[in-house]
């Protein structure tokens, strides 16, 4: 949100513009979208960008897509990309990079919905087991906990 500072003062002195600016416009109560409206309406600039963040987390936000939908949506995303990398802001541009490297993953999320959760979460309830049985000298003991916990 940096950018957003760089380009009006106003919203360096009132963080209650910057949280209307992140907040999703569905979310939004009828007064906080005046302010908000009125906001960028007073700045242009921000409004573009405003806008073109509200098209990319829209983009994002699509889950199992069909092969179609996929091929309509990756040149849109593509040409993002290109948009945020060329970029004079700095952190523009830095969420070009990122969004690049992780070009084919965010492809992979639209095709598929598919999610490590699970696994995660028997890590972490492994770690806890763990944490609470350090200095137990029977790993069997150990064994024996994760399988009753997480099996």
């Amino acid at each position: 949100m940096m950018t957003y500072r760089e380009l009006s003062h106003q919203v360096k002195n009132n963080r209650g513009i910057l949280a209307l600016l992140r907040t999703r416009a569905d979310r939004l109560t009828p007064d906080k979208q005046k302010k908000r409206d009125a906001f960028l309406a007073q700045n242009p600039a921000i409004d573009a960008i405003y806008q073109f963040q509200q098209q990319l987390h829209q983009l994002l936000m699509n889950k199992a897509l069909n092969q179609n939908k996929c091929r309509e949506v990756i040149p849109i995303f593509l040409e993002m990309l290109n948009d945020l990398k060329q970029s004079p802001f700095k952190a523009l541009a830095a969420l070009g990079k990122t969004l690049t490297t992780w070009k084919d993953e965010v492809a992979r999320m639209w095709r598929f919905t598919k999610s490590n959760g699970i696994t995660e979460g028997f890590h972490r309830k492994m770690k806890l087991i763990q944490r609470r049985a350090y200095g137990f000298r029977n790993f069997e003991n150990y064994r024996v906990r994760v399988k009753v916990l997480c099996g």
